[in-house]
């Protein structure tokens, strides 16, 4: 069945004004990882107008529970938390709050969510044209989660138990991507995004005055020799095993003033792979070449990984369903290196993630990033087919 067939021009217009309206209310209140007190009350309020029971997973999680008496149930997910970035789009929208910004887009995700939760609530309360309750094969549950850009708060809602409540079967999520043509929804079978770990190297050495160097054991270029070997052994690792395998460095600290030798410096860089085999080895390699740099320089080094987020491995059966739901999905030719909290999800129960074009080219995270509200319409549109979805 086609969701879209019974919207005419006027309920599209009315749509996406509800969408738009949304999208800039969230975008004026942006909250960081889990204090997000505005943005879950403003949820809250639209939630709590629906033909659904508002749930709290977790803290500082909402969802939305459409219990039709099915034996499983489809799960739909937003993230809800914004970036520490001083917002400079000057949009009339703009950002309320100082040194904060949704410049990820999850002000967009959260406006498709609602909307595809109000979808279902028009469905189960007959409002929804010729598509009607008995249409949904599944119970449908909306969850809201904070922390994506942090500390992971899908890990947070897998371990709250709710999906084993709702027996749930599916889940599926989407992603702003200013590099995809305007509406777009692309995606592919496998794996999509990058596992991510933070890599941290502390090298301990001896300072002395330069003149008097051959006393010291200099830190700093312990970690110099250090960053570029590392960083090409991931791309040779990449290279001889036709896998990613990306490690870049960004901060570098050492020393105190220029005429004495560091006695300590610190690395830190982001190691992105897609296999648990290949981050053993990265790490094992990794580990190693932090200990030869720093006996080189008579230096002594402690070396950590963070746990970092799994990778995005969209389930290939599953997929293959939601190219048929589909039919004008764009495929991604190969993974992306970015991390999603998203795969926490992948964990517990099969899932899609997709990728929603804004057209932008304004890359996420920027303190400019902002696209047209009519994207949103492409990703509700989307939502509904995997609803109705068998």
């Amino acid at each position: 069945m086609d969701a879209d067939r019974d919207i005419n021009g006027q309920d599209r217009a009315a749509e996406l004004a509800e969408l738009t309206r949304w999208r800039r209310d969230l975008h004026r209140i942006p909250e960081l990882d889990d204090e997000l007190p505005e943005t879950l009350a403003y949820v809250r309020s639209v939630l709590e107008g629906l033909s659904c029971e508002v749930l709290e997973p977790c803290p500082g999680a909402l969802a939305a529970w459409f219990d039709l008496g099915r034996p499983g149930s489809v799960v739909l997910r937003t993230d809800m938390d914004a970036l520490p970035v001083a917002e400079r789009t000057g949009a009339a929208y703009a950002s309320e709050h100082a040194g904060r910004m949704h410049a990820c887009g999850h002000d967009g995700h959260m406006a498709m969510a609602l909307g595809a939760a109000s979808w279902v609530s028009r469905v189960v309360s007959g409002n929804a044209g010729s598509v009607s309750a008995d249409d949904l094969p599944r119970n449908v549950l909306v969850v809201f989660q904070p922390a994506e850009e942090t500390i992971g708060g899908a890990a947070r809602v897998c371990a709250s138990g709710v999906f084993g409540r709702a027996h749930a079967e599916r889940i599926f999520g989407f992603h702003l991507w200013p590099e995809l043509p305007a509406g777009v929804v692309a995606s592919r079978p496998g794996a999509l995004l990058a596992r991510s770990s933070e890599v941290t190297a502390e090298f301990a050495g001896v300072s002395s005055h330069i003149a008097r160097w051959r006393e010291g054991r200099d830190a700093l270029a312990a970690a110099a020799r250090f960053v570029p070997s590392a960083e090409a052994m991931c791309s040779r690792l990449a290279d001889e095993a036709g896998e990613p395998c990306l490690l870049r460095f960004g901060r570098l600290e050492a020393g105190t003033v220029r005429n004495a030798i560091a006695g300590e410096a610190r690395a830190e860089g982001s190691l992105r792979v897609f296999s648990d085999a290949m981050s053993d080895r990265a790490r094992e390699a990794i580990r190693g070449l932090a200990e030869n740099a720093a006996s080189a320089e008579g230096c002594t080094v402690e070396l950590s990984f963070s746990e970092g987020y799994p990778p995005v491995v969209n389930d290939a059966a599953l997929f293959a369903l939601v190219e048929q739901a589909l039919p004008g999905l764009a495929h991604v030719e190969e993974p992306l290196l970015i991390a999603e909290d998203f795969s926490f999800y992948q964990r517990c129960l099969p899932g899609v993630f997709l990728l929603l074009g804004t057209g932008t080219g304004t890359p996420l995270h920027a303190d400019t990033f902002n696209f047209d509200e009519r994207v949103l319409l492409a990703g509700v549109d989307a939502y509904r087919r995997l609803v109705l979805m068998p």
